[in-house]
């Protein structure tokens, strides 16, 4: 389509923006997601001996925590004090909103950044993003989240909310796989502030002068200016076809679809396996995504050998959790049933 290679990340931006709620200068697509996360603790994760610390949920994914931990040792903290990790009550499988707002108001005037998923990647529960932020900075901390779970699969509203900054990958709900390209969202209130640390690189370079080879540095306003290397070209291309179909469908009408569709998927497992399954993820549609994790009465391997030798596309967790998410975009109602009832042929 007549494509320059060095205008390549201009085809991303605005579609990827459209996603997660964003104005176009506020998105970036580069790198992978762990090394975003790291790029965005440079300026948001400024510790001082008064505020140091960083708010967690205690069942992160486990890059998460690697980077969280490793950023805390490089400021010279210790992460046994610096680390807050918030975790579910006893007995219980998922975190309570307001736990996560009363640890913020414990630690908030030692707390540097709050940093959260959009949703947890094993139990499928979705974070009141909004709420969160709103609390982080009544109380001066920075909000940050993880959105590789949430990135098209909920209605984001990034910009609106207020959120410092966010990463996410492209290999879930985005139609991309393992290793594929991340994008990452810096609020526009940032965009030209000069204070901010940053790892810089030649395409965080202002366009206009990029190629001219000059010196100092001039970051590019807002997102792009936190990129390092030119983005790979190929990677890109197949991200176009992906977001072009987000942008003709809507996020709106994609949650809309995934809520509904996970909620039939909901009442055919409490009526068709009860007795054999008990669901972690939360059931209101404001807590969740498309995701349901199952936890079964039984060893969970060959269940799900099982159900990928019969060609449905799941995911295991040991010892005893399925997790089933239906797709909005492409995944049909029948597709679910018939998920269900070879679950239900299983147990």
């Amino acid at each position: 389509k007549g494509r320059h290679w060095a205008k390549i990340d201009d085809c991303v931006q605005k579609p990827s923006a459209e996603v997660v709620g964003a104005e176009p200068q506020e998105v970036a697509v580069m790198n992978g997601l762990t090394a975003n996360i790291h790029l965005m603790f440079v300026p948001f994760y400024r510790p001082t001996h008064q505020r140091h610390k960083v708010i967690m949920e205690a069942k992160a994914f486990p890059s998460d925590r690697y980077a969280v931990e490793s950023q805390v040792r490089f400021h010279g903290f210790e992460p046994g004090t610096s680390v807050v990790l918030v975790a579910p009550r006893e007995g219980e499988a998922t975190l309570r909103d307001q736990d996560i707002l009363d640890a913020i108001a414990e630690h908030g005037s030692s707390t540097a950044l709050v940093f959260l998923p959009g949703v947890q990647y094993y139990t499928g529960q979705a974070f009141d993003i909004q709420a969160i932020t709103k609390a982080a900075h009544e109380h001066g901390c920075m909000a940050g989240f993880d959105l590789a779970h949430a990135v098209g699969n909920l209605d984001l509203k990034l910009h609106d909310w207020g959120v410092d900054f966010a990463c996410w990958c492209t290999y879930k709900y985005l139609n991309a796989g393992p290793g594929a390209i991340a994008g990452c969202f810096v609020h526009s209130r940032h965009a030209t502030d000069d204070t901010l640390q940053r790892f810089a690189g030649w395409w965080g370079h202002d366009e206009a002068t990029r190629f001219d080879m000059t010196k100092p540095f001039k970051p590019e306003p807002g997102a792009r200016g936190f990129q390092l290397s030119n983005p790979p070209i190929l990677q890109c291309v197949t991200l176009i076809a992906s977001l072009e179909i987000f942008t003709s469908v809507g996020m709106p009408n994609v949650r809309r679809k995934g809520v509904v569709l996970t909620a039939y998927l909901i009442m055919l497992l409490e009526t068709r396996c009860k007795g054999h399954v008990t669901i972690v993820t939360p059931r209101e549609p404001k807590n969740r995504g498309c995701q349901l994790s199952v936890q079964l009465d039984r060893p969970v391997k060959p269940v799900f050998e099982a159900m990928s030798e019969a060609g449905i596309v799941c995911d295991m967790r040991e010892p005893d959790v399925i997790r089933l998410a239906p797709c909005p975009l492409y995944n049909t109602f029948a597709e679910v049933h018939a998920a269900v009832e070879k679950l239900e042929k299983l147990l």
